[in-house]
């Protein structure tokens, strides 16, 4: 398992049967910053979406998740599910804010 910031990626035996690919390779965006946590060459993975998450699928050798203020992580070849971190208050659970 990956980490950059409040993005986790976590490697899975294959995608989802219903997915849509998302042709910008975005996996996740600042709300305080406006920084992304994107796929750095669109040409190394494709990034898709179902109802609840987001799964990369690196079609080269390695591919690399970037943003602007983590330091990059690179992928190898295989496929991915990326969700944003969530933190428990009292009765409710929260997304972190990066």
């Amino acid at each position: 398992m990956w980490r950059q910031g409040d993005l986790f990626i976590q490697p899975v035996p294959a995608l989802p049967r219903t997915k849509d690919l998302l042709r910008h390779g975005v996996l996740l965006e600042g709300e305080a910053t406006g920084h992304s946590h994107r796929i750095e060459n669109l040409d190394t993975a494709e990034v898709f979406q179902d109802r609840d998450n987001l799964y990369v699928r690196v079609v080269a050798d390695s591919a690399r998740i970037i943003h602007q203020e983590h330091g990059p992580i690179t992928l190898p070849r295989g496929m991915y599910r990326a969700w944003r971190q969530r933190e428990y208050t009292p009765g409710s659970l929260t997304w972190v804010r990066d």
